[in-house]
This record gives structure tokens, C-alpha cells and sequence, in this order.
């Protein structure tokens, strides 16, 4: 289990070091907190305007500044000067694969995931990928982890059913933390690849995958390749 380091509690990084991550950091987000548009580009600008509830255009812009901030400091430069870019999708190779950052070296692969209150962060040498969920009521489990691989759904329906929410939040943050660390995300079926349900990760080929510590109601994990 990671336990994060907490931004706007602990200290601000220093430069990328290959061969020092992953980095995994949380940002807490209070109901009515106030982030600034500032530092964040046109795309994150538009996106932003779209969300019609406050809460949630709050929510991406304090996750996004938190990005920048975070990478400003592992690149030297200030979070508006961080240029963000996509890589090339692995299925059928248009410009929205995995986020990336453009003109800079070295730079870490990173990944943001945010639910509720949380963002969550992480950073690698490597393709990386991370999930943070807020845990499910027990009717909303029962029909989802249909949606899992056969031996997921498997060990679910052997738990009590008071277990299940947790061991599912721990399978989907897994499962999801792959698959956008692999740039292909839920064009992939959640049934395919295996992770597990149970206290420690099964971690598919090529890849480390890791729970982290967000806190109770919720779960997290990051999916680093080993490549």
C-alpha cells in the first residue's frame, strides 16, 4: 500500500530524477474551495466552461492547477509554462492517448484521476496510470462486477455481501489505473485483463499495479510499466 503525499500539505517536489518514482500525490478538494483559472490552458479553460454544477467545474480546475503545480516543479518552470500534450491513441493512433508533456527532458509520464473530494496523482519514469473511486453502494456493486472478469465476479460473489463494495473499489481502481496507464482505457472491456480483488494487486504482464491509501470511502490505485 503507497501512502501519497499530500499537495498543499507537504512540500513541493524538486526536479525529476530518472529513476526515483514513482511519485503518487493526493489534493484534497473542500465542497466551496476557490482554485484560480490561471496557469491553465486553452483547451483546460474550455473544458472547465462546460461543467454546468460549480462543484464539478471547481473540482477539474483545482485537479488541474494541482497538476501543473506538480509538474512545474519536477520540470523548473512555472505551471502556466508546463505544455501538455497527447500521445498517440494505441488503438487507432489519433491524438488522444495518454497525456504527456511536450518539449521537456527529462519529464515523468504521469496520470491525474479524480472522485469527489480527491484528485490523485502520479508520476514515473515509465507509462504510468492511476484511479481514485469513492466506494459504491452494495446494489450499484451487484450490477457492475457483471461488467468484471469472470474470476473478479467470482471472488465478489463469495464475500459477504458487506465486503463486496470495498474488494470491488479495490478491483475497479486496479483495473482502471491499467488500462489508462495503457492508453487504451474502457475501450478495453473491464473483463478482459485480471487484477484481483483481494488485498494484494495481480498485477498483468508488463506492469506493477499498487493500491494506495486515500482514506476510508475510498479507494486508489497506480499501474506503473515495468518497461
Amino acid at each position: 500500500m503507497i501512502r501519497p503525499r499530500e499537495l498543499g500539505r507537504d512540500p513541493l517536489p524538486g526536479p525529476w530524477r530518472p529513476g526515483g518514482g514513482p511519485d503518487v500525490w493526493l489534493l484534497r478538494i473542500p465542497d466551496g474551495s476557490s482554485w484560480p483559472l490561471d496557469g491553465l490552458d486553452e483547451e483546460e479553460r474550455a473544458r472547465a466552461a462546460g461543467f454546468l454544477r460549480p462543484l464539478h467545474r471547481e473540482r477539474f480546475v483545482a485537479s488541474h492547477v494541482g497538476l501543473r503545480r506538480l509538474l512545474g516543479a519536477y520540470l523548473g518552470l512555472p505551471p502556466e509554462r508546463v505544455a501538455l500534450t497527447r500521445e498517440p491513441c494505441p488503438g487507432c493512433g489519433g491524438p488522444h492517448g495518454r497525456p504527456a508533456v511536450a518539449g521537456a527532458s527529462p519529464a515523468p509520464h504521469f496520470n491525474l484521476s479524480h472522485a469527489g473530494e480527491l484528485a490523485l496523482f502520479a508520476f514515473a519514469d515509465t507509462p504510468v496510470g492511476a484511479d481514485v473511486e469513492e466506494e459504491q453502494p452494495a446494489a450499484v456493486v451487484a450490477d457492475v462486477s457483471r461488467m468484471l472478469h469472470p474470476a473478479e465476479t467470482a471472488e465478489l460473489d463469495a464475500l459477504p455481501e458487506a465486503e463486496r463494495p470495498a474488494a470491488f473499489a479495490r478491483c475497479w481502481t486496479r483495473k482502471e489505473a491499467y488500462l489508462k496507464g495503457t492508453g487504451t482505457g474502457l475501450a478495453e472491456s473491464p473483463a478482459v485483463t485480471y487484477v484481483g480483488t483481494g488485498s494484494l494487486p495481480v498485477p498483468p504482464p508488463g506492469w506493477t499495479l499498487a493500491d494506495v491509501d486515500a482514506g476510508a470511502g475510498h479507494a486508489a490505485a497506480i499501474a506503473v510499466a515495468t518497461a
